[in-house]
């Protein structure tokens, strides 16, 4: 009888565990739909994570597309425009580091910064350093 009543009880303990977490879940969940039930279990839900901003989003974009091209063997050494559009509004352009004259030529920049359909760059060195970003 004893065993059953342990049994009972661990069993509403465990319930009652899984309903609150699930409201809790379901009320966080209205406001992003980032929150797991692994988050709320180790505590990680209330943990602000730095939002990547757009300059911080384009040198990513830009580092894995020059990634690519250096995996691929592409010569970057004349400083080519690596992506029109690397994130909304923004081109990724590699340059040297410091600038030479090849880096100014049109054909080695970003026709969409050049012509302003694009308003922002980010500008990587042949290793895919930041230069500038802006």
């Amino acid at each position: 009888m004893k065993t059953l009543i342990i049994i009972i009880v661990a069993a509403a303990i465990v319930g009652g565990g899984i309903y609150l977490l699930s409201n809790y879940i379901n009320n966080q969940t209205e406001n992003t739909n980032e929150i797991t039930a692994v988050d709320v279990v180790t505590g990680t839900s209330g943990i602000k994570l730095k939002e990547n901003t757009d300059p911080d989003l384009a040198l990513i974009k830009a580092q894995e597309i020059w990634r690519a091209k250096v995996l691929a063997g592409e010569d970057l050494s004349d400083g080519p425009c690596l992506s029109n559009e690397v994130i909304s509004g923004w081109v990724a352009d590699i340059a040297h580091n410091p600038r030479q004259a090849v880096d100014n030529l049109p054909e080695n920049q970003c026709s969409a910064y050049r012509d302003g359909t694009a308003k922002h760059f980010v500008e990587i060195d042949l290793e895919g350093n930041l230069i500038k970003a802006q």
